[in-house]
């Protein structure tokens, strides 16, 4: 196991994409477990999705009451950027703003160029001139996009991929690594697996398949069911970031004697793929239990099978041997449980509001 070279103890951190799913979940850990922490976070708060989610994520946080400033400004814009780093000087910059969803690229390609290449630019030069100790980046298992191999290892090649999120999150790698290696900024990359919990993203299948069942639509079950997806509770990603930020790449050197750039990339993803159609009946199960659904609800007629969609890939299935080895952690939470997590806070968030 790597020993922690940060302590995040007296430090500010920066959270971009703080009212997101991942970020907001990441601000409130770190602010109820670390002592004489400061917390910055920054959002655009988009429209992507029903923003009172986004707005009921940043009440919670103030309502820890603690040493929390929210800035509400895109990584898009670079003065917004600079007067972030510059007012606040973060040493640890944890970056998780970005355009998601891959379906959505193919029809919206500018708002991923916008905030996931010129935006993770702008965090990029911010860090190289303001002396960052560590960034840490948000990357996607959709980055292995066509890749055959399984389970999907760090060590693959990743030069396929399927939808333009893909290519982004595959472009953020890169432009870190260059970072690193030009202007010595440590950072790390985490290629997160379809992550899923309580006050999640509307645009998941679980979310979404929810929502048209409560209304009596039917859903969809893309590729007749034949997909299988490394589904990662939520507090399991934010288990895993808060434990890579505490260590920052080292600086080193190469069998040549020339300095090896301080990069990492590790997946997140709980290694243990579900069945679509497993998943979905779990689901079903949760929602009925939870009082969302009614026990009798005629699950079969609002259900069909269609063939897969563009850009959606039929496996994704994470490796996290060199999480375990470096930072003894494995994401572990069961489907079942976190489903149900999720089925109770719809319960509360939307059925009895």
């Amino acid at each position: 196991m790597l020993e922690n070279n940060i302590d995040l103890q007296g430090r500010t951190v920066l959270v971009t994409g703080a009212a997101g799913f991942i970020g907001s979940s990441l601000v409130r850990r770190l602010l109820t477990e670390m002592k004489d922490i400061k917390v910055i976070g920054m959002d655009s708060i988009t429209d992507y999705y029903d923003v009172n989610i986004k707005y009921g994520r940043l009440k919670d946080t103030d309502a820890l009451k603690a040493d929390w400033t929210f800035v509400r400004a895109s990584i898009a814009d670079k003065s917004a950027v600079e007067e972030v780093f510059t007012k606040y000087r973060p040493s640890v910059v944890v970056n998780l703003a970005a355009q998601a969803g891959v379906r959505y690229s193919i029809t919206n390609p500018d708002a991923y160029i916008e905030s996931n290449i010129i935006g993770f630019y702008n965090i990029l030069e911010a860090c190289r001139h303001h002396g960052t100790d560590h960034l840490v980046y948000a990357s996607s298992s959709s980055v292995y996009g066509s890749n055959g191999k399984i389970p999907y290892s760090t060590d693959d090649k990743v030069d396929n991929p399927v939808s333009l999120y893909a290519a982004t999150k595959k472009s953020n790698e890169l432009m870190a690594h260059a970072y690193s290696k030009l202007y010595d900024i440590p950072s790390t990359g985490l290629r997160f697996f379809t992550v899923y919990g309580p006050a999640g993203r509307p645009d998941m299948a679980y979310f979404g398949f929810t929502d048209k069942l409560v209304r009596g639509e039917k859903i969809k079950i893309f590729n007749y069911g034949n997909c299988r997806r490394d589904f990662t509770y939520i507090d399991d990603i934010v288990e895993g970031v808060v434990r890579v930020m505490k260590h920052a790449p080292e600086r080193r050197k190469g069998e040549d004697g020339l300095p090896l750039p301080p990069y990492k990339v590790y997946n997140i993803g709980n290694s243990h793929p579900e069945n679509l159609l497993d998943f979905v009946d779990i689901l079903r199960q949760e929602l009925i239990r939870s009082g969302v659904l009614a026990e009798d609800y005629d699950f079969e007629a609002h259900t069909e099978l269609v063939p897969m969609q563009p850009g959606d890939v039929p496996v994704t299935y994470a490796d996290t041997t060199p999480l375990e080895e470096d930072f003894g952690f494995r994401p572990s939470t069961p489907l079942r449980e976190g489903l149900r997590r999720f089925a109770e806070w719809y319960r509360e968030f939307y059925i009895k509001s």
